[in-house]
């Protein structure tokens, strides 16, 4: 057992049933005050830990690191020090906020400058992210879609069941939660025997995706097996990545989405290692055909992290419309890194990957409003009495993520994310 995992550990640090952060997770991420400029940091509880004090008062010796990587305004100087540098140091913080450790708990000076209530900081964007690739990795998402478009006895196109399909999107359009984001436009085909016109997206949507974050891979020429691929693979994020419909419908032949896509996708502010999910991995959907070779895989790699999605409409109550679970994945996350690099491609630190849209067999479970609504033929009924097919101006889309078994919850805390009107 990782033994930041242990779930017997309590810390003095006070921690809520129901928090998202036990001395169990130890996430990592960017922080800020008006007094403090950007640092690396760590939460437990309702606490902000900034691990920058920590370093400068001497409770991180004897690890691999320097000030500079965690007096910086992304996590990518710690992930260049590889997995087990960084699963180290959450052990240390594990050790250091423990209840039976003392070193920290009984110097109130020190617990001081160490500990910042969650309130009085602002997240930032955690990672600098070089490039993005997004996946399409769920069955029932992609049978969903193809009923709806195309032929639904052959919903999945021939190349679906045999390799994790994916494209390279827009990496400087990621934002952290909070950002808001404008309508964007596009060209847009009103029917299929009218001009195109160019307009702001009228289906605008959600897509409940996770995103995870590679340390630094391989030379160029290099692959990454499934085998080695978990040693790649820093942590996880929720991401709402932003998707407008009607644009998407006219531009996506012969290369796909482009306009529809890169306007902006939203992502979690806290990345959540793979260490400390590792005590809810599970075992994968039976893959058939079977796969190739360089695809297979031994142990268990898909995750239960339950999610919802929520819709905020301005001044009234939040409406949840979806509640799904990643579990739900065909194609997982050491497959779909073997996959994109078995052709040599090289992966960088920061890089991040998305999973697609999650969607599960049930209506309720669906990880999009397309799908929701069913290409909008089913308005979903919001607690203020209005309705939705798609995402509406003024708008707050909010996804929450977190694993739980019967000792402990492992939270990913939320993105949420405001629709601003079109410009003018």
């Amino acid at each position: 057992m990782i033994k930041a995992n242990d779930p017997s550990l309590t810390s003095w640090v006070e921690v809520q049933k129901d928090s998202d952060f036990p001395i169990q997770n130890l996430p990592f991420g960017i922080v800020k005050t008006d007094q403090l400029k950007p640092r690396v940091a760590s939460r437990i509880g309702d606490q902000i830990i900034d691990i920058k004090s920590l370093f400068i008062l001497g409770y991180l010796d004897n690890l691999p690191f320097a000030l500079e990587d965690f007096d910086c305004s992304s996590l990518n100087q710690l992930m260049k020090k590889g997995k087990r540098a960084t699963s180290d140091l959450r052990n240390r913080l594990s050790k250091l906020f423990s209840d039976t450790n003392k070193d920290l708990k009984n110097n109130s000076h020190h617990v001081g400058q160490v500990l910042i209530p969650a309130e009085d900081i602002e997240m930032c964007m955690p990672v600098e992210i070089g490039d993005y690739t997004d996946f399409y990795s769920s069955r029932d998402h992609a049978t969903n879609v193809g009923t709806m478009f195309r032929d639904p006895n052959n919903a999945l196109l021939p190349n679906w069941l045999w390799i994790p399909v994916g494209y390279h999107g827009r990496a400087s359009s990621i934002i952290p939660s909070g950002v808001p984001i404008k309508r964007p436009k596009g060209q847009i085909k009103p029917s299929d025997d009218a001009d195109p016109v160019f307009a702001s997206s009228k289906l605008l949507d959600f897509e409940l995706e996770m995103a995870f974050i590679t340390f630094d891979g391989k030379p160029l020429g290099d692959n990454i097996s499934t085998k080695e691929a978990k040693d790649y693979i820093f942590g996880m994020c929720i991401m709402n990545d932003w998707s407008a419909r009607d644009i998407q419908k006219w531009e996506y032949v012969p290369l796909g989405p482009f306009l529809a896509k890169s306007f902006a996708s939203s992502i979690s502010p806290w990345i959540v290692t793979m260490d400390a999910l590792e005590p809810f991995a599970i075992e994968g959907p039976k893959q058939d055909p079977k796969v190739l070779s360089y695809l297979e895989y031994e142990g268990n790699h898909h995750y239960d992290i339950n999610l919802e999605v929520g819709i905020q409409p301005e001044n009234a109550e939040e409406t949840i419309v979806c509640k799904s679970n990643y579990k739900h994945m065909y194609w997982n996350m050491v497959q779909q890194l073997a996959h994109h690099t078995v052709n040599g491609c090289n992966i960088r630190c920061g890089d991040m990957m998305a999973s697609g849209t999650i969607s599960g067999p049930t209506p309720e479970s669906f990880g999009s409003m397309l799908e929701i609504s069913w290409r909008g033929t089913k308005p979903v009924k919001m607690n203020n009495g209005s309705e939705r097919k798609f995402i509406q101006d003024n708008d707050t889309v909010i996804m929450r993520g977190y694993c739980k078994n019967e000792h402990v919850r492992i939270g990913f805390g939320k993105v949420m994310t405001k629709v601003l009107p079109a410009d003018e």
